[in-house]
């Protein structure tokens, strides 16, 4: 048995000495145990006394001072966990699994629907194109729904928050994004007139080349604009430099020239590659200037400034589209004879869809509006060869191909390189590892056996 007798309280090392065990007789009418005569000493909690100073000075994991694996005097064991800790430790973890599993169906869903109203939008406008072919009419009526940003942000956050702020005292709060005195009529027209020129161009641009080719090429085409936005980035903004990414950008640009080299570089297919990739370029350009004037802004801020955009819309833009009506560019019959439904239904999808773009990226993770973008494409092939009997060739397979790896190539950070590097030298420490403790039980088992014939063999390394 462990004897306590040479620990004192000195300054040298506690010496722990082995005596003969010597077992006194129990009397017979006593109900405790009784204690060998080397007499370990029991504190007032009735634990070894030199138990709890071994446990102390090897700092035994979970240790507490009086509470040993041990039986006390009275022939009851103590354990470190008590059963309320190990219940709220299972809690903590049942919740943390609740939320990584909540964390992950609400991207699932956010790529969902972003890809969904992208998909759906696209082709409704295929569908409208069968009777009413005036694109500029259609992304004017199409943008003037953003008004409808600002109020539906107002709702919102009337119905989540308990502060109470009239729609007037929220809109001069978001306001100040235009500087400090508010909105003023110089203002307005400098800071809301290039975004929503830009924003004009990009939605006719679309709507032209879904005129000219499928839904699925310029739907790929359009995915373009993701390498655009780096370049503009790296030349205007001095971001960071990626080799990924200028590999990346090489396989959007081979992609966008197989999908002209498709059909040859005449007819109606080279405009339609060149439509879609100016709706991405100016695309491209109203995301990094947004990115430049308007980056630090928060959700209501945005909502503001896309409102304001819409307002801007409906007032100057139309001027636009009276000119192309009169000039018989594009005539729309009687307002009863436009398809109200199609309009209305893909003005609707394109809110939604510019909605999930610039709320999620403040809510939700970017990577996931982009997968949701990338993933439109195979939904619009699957409609146009299942609906559409569209017949892809070869060369277009490919071109989508890789202007879809192209973009994927885009979404990867910028310390993938280093992170990935560290995840591999994880693995290869733990395979290390492994390999060092099957050496050492080797070795046991090599060690045990030798003995057991009486000789003694060490393994080489």
């Amino acid at each position: 048995m462990i004897s306590a007798e040479s620990v004192e309280e000195s300054g040298e090392e506690p010496c722990i000495r082995l005596d003969p065990l010597k077992i006194t007789q129990l009397p017979s009418g006593d109900s405790r145990a009784a204690f060998t005569e080397s007499g370990s000493k029991v504190t007032a909690n009735g634990v070894h006394d030199i138990e709890d100073r071994i446990l102390r000075i090897t700092g035994y994991y979970g240790y507490n001072p009086g509470y040993s694996s041990h039986r006390r005097e009275d022939g009851s064991e103590s354990h470190g966990d008590t059963a309320g800790s190990e219940t709220s430790g299972e809690n903590r973890f049942y919740q943390t699994c609740a939320n990584a599993v909540l964390k992950v169906l609400g991207g699932l869903l956010v790529v969902l629907c972003v890809s969904s109203s992208w998909m759906g939008t696209t082709q409704l406008v295929k569908l409208t194109f069968q009777s009413f072919s005036c694109p500029f009419f259609i992304s004017w009526f199409s943008s003037n729904w953003n008004i409808l940003f600002f109020p539906i942000y107002y709702s919102v956050h009337v119905m989540t928050t308990q502060e109470k702020q009239t729609p007037i005292q929220k809109f001069r709060e978001c306001s100040k994004l235009f500087g400090e005195d508010g909105m003023t009529l110089k203002l307005f027209v400098k800071r809301t007139a290039p975004f929503s020129i830009l924003w004009t161009l990009t939605n006719y641009l679309y709507l032209l080349a879904l005129k000219k080719l499928t839904a699925t090429d310029v739907s790929a085409l359009y995915c373009c604009h993701k390498a655009f936005v780096f370049l503009l980035s790296w030349i205007v903004l001095k971001d960071r430099f990626m080799g990924v990414r200028i590999v990346a950008a090489i396989m959007a640009i081979t992609g966008i020239v197989m999908m002209a080299y498709a059909d040859g570089f005449h007819g109606d297919s080279f405009v339609g590659v060149a439509l879609a990739v100016g709706s991405a370029s100016t695309s491209a350009l109203y995301k990094v200037l947004f990115k430049m004037f308007l980056g630090s802004a928060n959700l209501g801020e945005v909502a503001h400034f896309l409102s304001t955009m819409g307002f801007f819309n409906l007032i100057l833009i139309s001027f636009v589209s009276l000119i192309l009506y009169f000039t018989k560019v594009e005539h729309w019959g009687s307002l009863s004879s436009l398809p109200w439904g199609y309009l209305c239904g893909l003005a609707g999808l394109w809110l939604v869809f510019n909605i999930l773009v610039h709320v999620g990226v403040v809510l939700t993770y970017p990577i996931l509006i982009s997968i949701g973008t990338l993933l439109s494409v195979p939904g619009n092939a699957a409609v146009d060869v299942l609906k559409h009997e569209v017949i892809f060739s070869v060369v277009r397979l490919a071109a989508t191909c890789i202007i879809c790896l192209g973009f994927l190539l885009l979404l990867l950070p910028e310390e993938w390189d280093s992170v990935t590097l560290r995840f591999l030298a994880t693995i290869a420490d733990k395979k290390t590892e492994e390999h060092g403790e099957e050496l050492t039980e080797s070795s046991v088992h090599t060690r045990s056996r030798s003995r057991a014939n009486g000789t003694v063999s060490i393994p080489l390394a």
